[in-house]
């Protein structure tokens, strides 16, 4: 009779079995690595800059800036504007008597008065101007068209102390 069980034979094969699978899949790492390197990559484009977008509530810079990305999403450059939504969003931020007298330049202008144009901005950017009296004021640059086509609005955007809306003008209040 043989002295050595099948119990203590299997762990020599175990350790030989991991060590075939282990250099198994080290020489494949490696063919693979190595094939990748013979292989001509094509040159990749410069990664785009990472975009991050951050606000604080109650802040007016952050208040503008969510109003002005939802208009301009809502009124969109597309064949189905969301009116509902554009409708809404002025209702919640502007008050009731700047709503009234952006609506009266609107039919004077016959433009958009949130935007001061008639078709949708391609970028745009809302940075801090400061307090004016009891309120605060914000610059909107609104962007239309690209490259060497591009022009460029700054609205100055003034809010009540209550956050609403109360002026956007292309001159400040400052």
């Amino acid at each position: 009779m043989n002295r050595k069980s099948s119990a203590h034979r299997r762990p020599g094969r175990r350790a030989a079995v991991a060590a075939g699978l282990v250099l198994a899949v080290g020489l494949g790492v490696s063919t693979q690595v190595s094939a990748q390197a013979s292989v001509h990559a094509p040159a990749k484009a410069p990664a785009a800059a990472s975009q991050s977008v951050s606000g604080t509530s109650g802040q007016s810079v952050t208040r503008v800036a969510d109003f002005y990305g939802a208009y301009i999403d809502a009124k969109g450059d597309y064949a189905d504007p969301d009116v509902t939504l554009a409708t809404a969003l002025r209702k919640h931020y502007l008050t009731p008597d700047f709503a009234n007298r952006l609506a009266a330049w609107e039919k004077k202008n016959g433009a958009d008065g949130v935007l001061r144009a008639q078709n949708v901005p391609a970028q745009w950017t809302v940075s801090d101007n400061g307090a004016v009296g009891n309120g605060h004021e914000v610059i909107v640059t609104l962007a239309f068209g690209s490259g060497e086509t591009t022009q460029k609005i700054k609205l100055f955007v003034l809010l009540e102390r209550y956050n609403h809306i109360s002026d956007i003008a292309t001159t400040s209040a400052r």
